[in-house]
């Protein structure tokens, strides 16, 4: 458990969309100076819950990209008839909606259509909240479902994932960018704000969080196993090395 820096020191950052942190704990000089140059189009589709998080990782890839290019939308049931522009792009050959699964193509494999620029759409909450806006939004049925193929670990190491291979909405979007815009550079420009809002955290009482996967497997999970029977099942995947 670890206290947000904010109540830590009283000087705010001159970065309002970046949660106001202190002067001290400033994320600006890890952002780059001007907004990457990108012919993609991200729509962030947001859990409500997400919104409220202090250390989210949204916030840090709207500051790395220019604002035509970063859309974030929030809720969990989008309509097509409140949400027309997106019902649009769901609609579009060229847009791509990045959903691990079976049906799912790896995105280094996929051609983007040349209808105009590509378009990808990332879901940002938990695995649960994620799987639930996916499945219950026909609209997310239009696009190419596809998935990233990479064996790298996560760096945003103060929040639990599921397994050692899962990564934040930040860094599937970097990696996203870096096939579709073929820059191997923009995947080190998005992490390198991550990586310092990680090292602040760690340097002010956070604690390394590992994989529920790694704690399974090293008999550090400290929880009561779950009565669920379908969490149960997860459970008994993610030791297994069974992808959920």
């Amino acid at each position: 458990m670890f206290v947000s820096l904010q109540s830590k020191i009283s000087k705010p950052c001159t970065w309002s969309h970046l949660l106001s942190r202190p002067q001290k704990v400033c994320l600006c000089p890890f952002l780059p100076i001007h907004p990457l140059k990108i012919s993609t189009c991200l729509y962030i589709i947001q859990h409500p819950a997400e919104e409220s998080r202090v250390l989210r990782t949204v916030p840090l890839l709207a500051a790395c990209l220019p604002p035509d290019k970063c859309k974030i939308l929030v809720g969990r049931r989008f309509s097509e008839d409140r949400y027309p522009e997106l019902a649009a792009v769901c609609r579009n050959p060229s847009t791509l909606i990045l959903y691990p699964g079976a049906e799912a193509t790896n995105l280094e494999e996929v051609t983007v259509m040349s209808s105009g620029p590509p378009v990808m759409i990332i879901i940002d909450g938990t695995w649960s909240q994620a799987k639930d806006i996916f499945y219950k939004n026909s609209l997310f049925r239009f696009p190419r479902q596809v998935q990233l193929k990479t064996n790298i670990s996560s760096q945003y190491v103060i929040r639990t994932q599921p397994t050692n291979n899962c990564l934040s909405t930040l860094e599937c979007a970097a990696v996203a960018l870096t096939i579709m815009e073929k820059n191997k550079s923009i995947q080190e420009i998005i992490l390198r704000p991550l990586q310092a809002l990680c090292s602040f955290q760690l340097q002010h009482g956070a604690q390394i969080h590992h994989s529920k996967e790694h704690l399974l497997k090293n008999g550090l999970y400290d929880k009561p196993m779950p009565k669920n029977k379908r969490k149960l099942r997860r459970m008994e995947l993610l030791l297994n090395n069974v992808k959920i």
